[in-house]
C-alpha cells in the first residue's frame, strides 16, 4: 500500500522526531515512523530528566537558554538544584566545573545540610540552584498532541528497510511505502545508517552508552539536590523515593537497544559510595541509554548541502529534551525558509554544512 504524498516524513520517534513533527506540522502534512512498538523507546525514555542550562557545548547552552521560557510555559520544570562534590585529589576538575557550570562554593556544613549523606572524604562542595527537574513524558506528549492536532500521522512498528529518491521527493519502505517531499532524519543512534540508506554521506555520529542504576535511599531524598562528582565522574538524582546513580560513562558502541554494563555500573557505584555515608547493597533496577554525538559534540539541525530535501535532526547527545523547544523551532524555520531566530552564527554552528 502506498500512502498519499506528504510534505514531511520523519524517521525516529524520540523527543527529536516528535518535537520536529509538532513544529513541521504547522508547515504541511507530516508522517512520523518509529521502529519500536511505542514512541521514546530508546534514549528518550532513559533520560536523567534534568534541565541544566550551562551543560554542553556553547551552541548547546544557547539552545538550552532559548528553550527555557517555553519549557516553563509548558509546566514541565520544577526545582531541584545541582551540587558538585570533590575529594582532595580532584581540585583541578572541581575548579573547572565550578567555573563552567557557574556554581558557588559551599562550606561542608552547608553542603551537608542540603545533602545529609555527604561523606567525610569530601573536601569541597559547590551548588547552583538553577538545575531543574524536567517532566519528559509531559513534554513529549505535549508535542505529540500538537502534531496530531495538525493532522500528523504516527506509525509505530515501522522499521525502515529501504529509502530511495522518487520523482517528487522520497519513497521509504517500512510497514508500507511512505512518500514525502522532505525526509527528516531524527533516528538518534541510527541517524548515520538512515543517511547511508538515502544515499547521503554519514557525518560520523557516535553513539555512546551511559548506564544507570536505581537504588534504595537511606531516607526520604525528595528535598535533596542532584549531586555529581567533579569532572562528572558520576551523578546521583532523587527519583520517587529512591536514587538514580550513573557512572556517567561514555563508551562508544554500535546502535542497539542498550543495557547496562555490570562492571562499569559497579565502578560508578563505588565512586558514588566514596563520596557518601551509605552503601549500595542492592539494585532496584538498571538500564542504559545511548547518547549520540557529532564529532564536534554540537547538534546537527538543518538540510544537508548535498540534498536540501534531506533534513538532519540528530546529534542531541544527552541534551535532547532540554534543547527540544529551540532545536525544533529552528528546524522548522530552516525548513520553511524563514530567518532563524537563533541568528546566523548559531545556525551555522548547527548546520550539517559544517561537515561538507
Amino acid at each position: 500500500m502506498v500512502r498519499a504524498m506528504k510534505d514531511f516524513l520523519i524517521i525516529g520517534g524520540g523527543i527529536a522526531g516528535v518535537s520536529a513533527a509538532a513544529r513541521l506540522s504547522a508547515l504541511g502534512s507530516v508522517t512520523l515512523l518509529e521502529a519500536e512498538a511505542s514512541l521514546a523507546h530508546h534514549a528518550s525514555s532513559r533520560s536523567a530528566a534534568t534541565f541544566e542550562e550551562t551543560y554542553g557545548a556553547p551552541s548547546t547552552v544557547a539552545l538550552n537558554r532559548a528553550s527555557r521560557a517555553e519549557l516553563k510555559s509548558r509546566s514541565v520544570l520544577s526545582p531541584r538544584g545541582l551540587m558538585m562534590v570533590a575529594r582532595s585529589g580532584d581540585s583541578e576538575a572541581f575548579e573547572r566545573d565550578l567555573l563552567g557550570l557557574e556554581m558557588t562554593e559551599l562550606s561542608l556544613g552547608e553542603a551537608r545540610a542540603r545533602f545529609p549523606i555527604l561523606g567525610s572524604e569530601v573536601a569541597r562542595a559547590a551548588f547552583q540552584p538553577d538545575t531543574l527537574d524536567l517532566d519528559t513524558d509531559r513534554l513529549l506528549q505535549g508535542f505529540l498532541r500538537e502534531a496530531k492536532a495538525n493532522g500528523g500521522r504516527v506509525h509505530t512498528r515501522a522499521t525502515v528497510t529501504a529509502i530511495r529518491r522518487s520523482a517528487l521527493g522520497w519513497a521509504v519502505e517500512a510497514d508500507e511505502t511512505h512518500e514525502a517531499r522532505v525526509l527528516v532524519n531524527a533516528a538518534g543512534p541510527w541517524a548515520d545508517r538512515v543517511a547511508a540508506m538515502a544515499g547521503i554521506p554519514p557525518l560520523g555520529l557516535r553513539p555512546l552508552r551511559r548506564s544507570m542504576a536505581r537504588v534504595p535511599a537511606p531516607s526520604d531524598p525528595s528535598g535533596w539536590p542532584m549531586v555529581m562528582g567533579a569532572g562528572e565522574a558520576w551523578y546521583m538524582k532523587p527519583d520517587a523515593g529512591a536514587l538514580l546513580v550513573s557512572p556517567a560513562e561514555e563508551d562508544a558502541v554500535e546502535p542497539h537497544d542498550a543495557w547496562a554494563d555490570e562492571m562499569v555500573l559497579a565502578e560508578g557505584l563505588a565512586r558514588f559510595e566514596s563520596h557518601v555515608t551509605m552503601k549500595v547493597t542492592r539494585l532496584l533496577a538498571s538500564w542504559a541509554g545511548l547518547r549520540t554525538f557529532a564529532p564536534d559534540r554540537q547538534l546537527v539541525l538543518g538540510p544537508d548541502p548535498l540534498d536540501h530535501a534531506f533534513l538532519w535532526c540528530a546529534g542531541q547527545g544527552g541534551y535532547g529534551f532540554q534543547t527540544s523547544c529551540a532545536a525544533s523551532r529552528h528546524l522548522a524555520e530552516v525548513a520553511g525558509g524563514t530567518a532563524p531566530t537563533l541568528g546566523p552564527d548559531l545556525s551555522a554552528a548547527l548546520s550539517p554544512a559544517r561537515f561538507r
